[in-house]
């Protein structure tokens, strides 16, 4: 009895281990780690149904993925190239948007690409992505919902997830300013 025991509990601590419950809030640091399977009034969609909505060509595709800064302290006169970002064809990056706090500048920039990418159609699904195991995608899609978005989808897979489907070839980013 003892050995079933301890065998049911060895099948089911992994599966238990790897629910990760939704916060009351926002996620802060550190961003990169086990995410919840759901967002309270969003969709969770995976790669195929990504890949079906971008090549229907009717959802807005939303890359919230920190921006690479400068490093401080470079000596005056050192060459400096901002790393290349790769996203998922015809999103918008809204660079660091999906942090635990935004800034005045952070918030401005997502509720104004929000809108840009909804004032044809005020109805246009949003689907936020970043990378797997990435709460910024989670905060930015919570962050729509609260103020009001709908329909509101949550890509949890991200570019990586995409590229691993077979989605067509992830493209080079521009950063959005306001």
């Amino acid at each position: 009895m003892i050995r079933v025991l301890a065998l049911l509990l060895a099948i089911a601590t992994p599966a238990m281990a790897d629910t990760v419950p939704e916060p009351g809030t926002y996620r802060g640091e550190p961003y990169r780690a086990p995410v919840p399977a759901t967002l309270s009034g969003a969709e969770v969609i995976d790669a195929d149904a990504a890949i079906a909505l971008q090549r229907q060509g009717r959802a807005a595709f939303i890359d919230v993925l920190p921006r690479t800064t400068r490093p401080e302290g470079l000596p005056e006169g050192t060459i400096w190239h901002e790393k290349l970002h790769q996203t998922i064809p015809g999103s918008v990056w809204l660079w660091n948007t999906g942090y635990q706090a935004l800034s005045a500048a952070e918030e401005a920039r997502l509720r104004t690409g929000l809108d840009r990418l909804r004032q044809d159609d005020p109805g246009r699904p949003l689907v936020f992505f970043c990378r797997p195991d990435c709460w910024m995608s989670w905060n930015a899609a919570r962050r729509a919902i609260e103020w009001g978005y709908q329909p509101v989808l949550w890509f949890p897979g991200g570019a990586d997830a995409w590229a691993e489907a077979g989605g067509p070839a992830l493209v080079t980013a521009e950063p959005v300013d306001p």
